[in-house]
């Protein structure tokens, strides 16, 4: 305990004094959270995130996957985060290549759209996801494993056929392809896989030339190959800064997974044990009872077995004898409220709603509502990030091949640094209650504000496609002789009527 000046002139005069005060004030800026005590263990962290993860990010994902394999709500949770942020139609892209004005070039748009939809068919190497699955299949592994990475392949390659217009494709590489347990520093730093520079940005990455999990392979496991860091992206759920590697979202709630998967077992086959009725034989007193009965002029087949039957009755109980029934008081009335207890914890730890992982959808409009508003903040933070750390590079790199293998050409009077402008659509919040919804919308577009494109991309639509698709649909409703919406069908008839009775009346 060191005395400040003031407490060594006390504590000359008055010695117990002088500690009593030094002692206090030490007290008092003391944080109590940070003094373990009997009811307080005081856990702590001291290394680095890089050190925590190199510890514990292999485990981590492992475990995370087993639970994805053989726990239905483990997958639950998953498929929730992968749908609402990902969406079933993957991220949108809209075009926004603009004039020198500032306005959108539509004939641009249209050129690069087309483009876009014909790679989307076949985006990735193994030819085996359209762009939803692909983007379905690099949300799922970051969630789940942590971290994935993506290498971009552009340009003519002798093995590879793009299979696309403009020579483009993504290679999808799990975690395990890049090793967390290599590491240099001579002669380039290497963190966990990672070359890094001087401050600690990524230069390239070391991976694997093919899955070190398969069991057998054509390549050595050992052999590997340097992917520089321009054509590699990887997306990593981290929390510390500086940290190189991703975590399993599933981190902070695996115990919880793995307690209440036991539970809910325990809980499955005690039900089942209570469905399979049982029953036991209550002997009368202990000089009636032979442990190993055989047989006698009494007893001539010897010990009995007793059948459950529907309807059966015991005929041959002995003097004595009462048949008891053993009861398990399963089903257990409280697993539910147990088990929901949980899951709140899992979907506050894991980040889906509550309602969307247990299934249960009880309250009030506004209640549900304000559920669905929080879980979309994170829902719309997550796609943010997906979007910021794949969908924009990728598309970006995408416009590049595109105008170096000649697929795409730039009319004059764009303005050459906005020909990769595009907007992102992530997916729409769902609506409740649809009539509210939209009357909602349709006043604040009344109101300026909103625009009716951005309605449309918050819903999840493509401006101009849904702009195209109404023109064509009035036009042919007009060519058909569809009355407009709102119109009253009798209207024309009547009319029709009015006209001839005007008619006989002038001729009359």
């Amino acid at each position: 305990m060191k005395l400040n000046p003031i407490d060594k002139v006390l504590a000359f005069f008055n010695p117990v004094g002088g500690i009593k005060r030094a002692q206090a004030r030490n007290i008092l800026a003391y944080y109590e959270a940070a003094r373990p005590d009997r009811t307080r263990k005081g856990r702590r962290e001291t290394g680095s995130g890089n050190d925590a993860v190199l510890r514990a990010g292999s485990t981590l994902r492992q475990t995370a996957r087993h639970l994805e394999q053989n726990y239905d709500l483990a997958l639950g949770v998953l498929n929730t985060l992968v749908v609402n942020t990902v969406g079933a139609n993957g991220i949108g892209v809209e075009p926004q290549p603009r004039n020198a004005d500032g306005t959108i070039n539509d004939a641009m748009a249209k050129q690069i759209t087309e483009l876009w939809k014909d790679w989307c068919r076949e985006p990735e190497v193994t030819k085996q996801h359209d762009w939803a699955s692909t983007c379905r299949m690099m949300a799922r592994s970051w969630y789940r494993d942590g971290e994935m990475f993506t290498q971009m392949v552009s340009g003519n390659i002798a093995s590879l056929n793009h299979g696309t217009r403009v020579p483009f494709s993504l290679e999808m590489l799990e975690a395990d392809y890049v090793p967390l347990d290599y590491q240099a520093t001579s002669p380039t730093a290497i963190v966990q896989g990672i070359e890094v520079n001087a401050w600690g940005a990524p230069v390239a990455f070391h991976v694997y030339k093919q899955d070190p999990q398969e069991k057998s392979s054509i390549f050595g496991s050992g052999q590997m190959k340097r992917i520089p860091a321009s054509r590699m992206l990887h997306i990593k759920n981290v929390h510390r800064i500086r940290q190189m590697r991703g975590v399993s979202v599933f981190a902070s709630v695996l115990n919880r997974f793995d307690d209440l998967k036991d539970y809910e077992e325990s809980e499955r086959i005690a039900a089942k044990i209570a469905a399979s009725m049982a029953a036991f034989i209550r002997k009368g007193s202990p000089d009636l009872y032979t442990p190993n009965e055989a047989a006698d002029s009494q007893n001539p087949e010897g010990a009995r077995s007793m059948k459950m039957r529907p309807g059966m009755i015991f005929d041959d109980l002995r003097p004595g004898e009462e048949i008891g029934m053993i009861d398990t008081n399963r089903p257990n009335p409280n697993l539910e409220t147990y088990r929901s207890g949980q899951l709140k914890a899992i979907a506050a730890g894991a980040g889906p709603t509550f309602s969307s992982i247990a299934r249960t959808y009880d309250g009030t409009y506004s209640a549900q509502r304000q559920e669905l508003v929080e879980g979309y903040m994170i829902y719309g933070a997550l796609s943010s990030e997906f979007i910021g750390r794949k969908v924009r590079p990728i598309y970006e790199q995408f416009i590049a091949v595109a105008l170096a293998s000649g697929q795409l050409q730039v009319p004059t009077g764009v303005k050459p640094e906005t020909v990769d402008d595009a907007a992102y659509m992530a997916p729409a919040m769902p609506w409740i209650d649809p009539k509210k919804e939209a009357e909602a919308w349709a006043t604040m577009e009344d109101r300026c504000y909103i625009s009716g494109p951005e309605i449309i991309r918050k819903r999840g639509g493509n401006p101009r496609d849904t702009l195209e698709q109404q023109s064509s649909w009035l036009n042919g409703k007009d060519e058909a002789g569809v009355p407009p919406a709102g119109a009253d069908p009798n209207a024309e008839a009547d009319s029709a009527a009015a006209a001839a009775l005007l008619r006989m009346a002038e001729e009359t």
